[in-house]
């Protein structure tokens, strides 16, 4: 199930882009299309006695804004730099999640942590770098890959509080609903069309909605049920490594060797973070 989450995961970059449609509409789609798939799911498990409880769905909804910003961006910065870096920079929410759980939850970071942020940070500044020398639109494009990365984090941060009395499939439910309303209304208010796309743009909304979404995201949970968290967390980090390698001969994109040392700085520094606030819970 971990296999099938990380290859899965890691086909989202490329559906983005054969897709070819603004990001916003893309995430909507995505997000409307998984709903539909788990409707009659979370439907059953709605208790039969008792309403949800409102905090925990009022959080779920603010997840799912967090989500709504991150698909927006990344999909857009796919659009603008290719699969490859918007990916990568978009797998740099640990590090924001580290952030975020020292300026709201308190948590003490070691010196580990800070490491490990300093070596991310340097690998993607100079793959932003190299993409904004070579043309504008690509440095355009990581930027907002690195951006979605911060929202992405911040799903996390709501996540780990709406979690505490919302089962998995309840919570992932409720924030792809709000997540969908906000694409929606984002999409109608930039005046972004909703229809009139080729099939294989639909297509391709479809495979995002079910494969990534439904089937990558549920494999990974899944894989927690087994599995500890050292092991599932560290191994997402092989997404944006299976992305770059289908974008080669699927999107006909390459990675020069300066950037693939940004790539590399960046996963080391996302790992060491992750396991130095690992020891700290442990």
């Amino acid at each position: 199930m971990l296999a099938i989450g990380i290859v899965s995961l890691g086909f989202s970059g490329i559906f983005v882009a054969w897709a070819n449609a603004p990001g916003v509409v893309t995430g909507f789609y995505r997000m409307a299309i998984a709903l539909l798939a788990l409707a009659w799911p979370f439907a059953r498990r709605l208790p039969a006695t008792k309403p949800l409880p409102r905090r925990e769905v009022l959080i779920a909804l603010l997840g799912g804004l967090f989500f709504a910003g991150d698909l927006a961006l990344w999909n857009t910065g796919v659009l603008l730099s290719g699969a490859t870096n918007p990916t990568l920079l978009g797998n740099t929410a640990p590090l924001w999640v580290g952030l975020g759980a020292l300026i709201f939850f308190r948590e003490k970071l070691n010196t580990t942590f800070w490491l490990g942020l300093l070596l991310s940070i340097s690998g993607a500044a100079l793959i932003l770098g190299l993409d904004a020398l070579r043309n504008v639109s690509l440095g355009i494009g990581s930027f907002l890959g690195l951006l979605a990365g911060m929202f992405y984090g911040g799903y996390f941060l709501v996540t780990q509080r709406g979690r505490q009395r919302l089962d998995s499939l309840t919570y992932f439910w409720l924030a792809a609903a709000g997540s969908a309303v906000v694409l929606l209304i984002t999409a109608l208010l930039f005046d972004q069309p909703l229809t009139g796309y080729s099939s294989n743009t639909y297509l391709n909304f479809l495979a995002l909605g079910l494969l990534v979404q439904v089937v990558g995201q549920f494999a990974f949970s899944d894989a927690l049920g087994y599995l500890p968290a050292s092991i599932v967390a560290p191994a997402g980090l092989g997404q944006p490594v299976v992305t770059a390698l289908l974008a080669v001969p699927l999107l006909g994109e390459s990675l020069g060797p300066w950037q693939a040392a940004g790539g590399i700085a960046v996963l080391t520094g996302v790992y060491i973070v992750h396991r130095s606030r690992q020891g700290m819970r442990g």
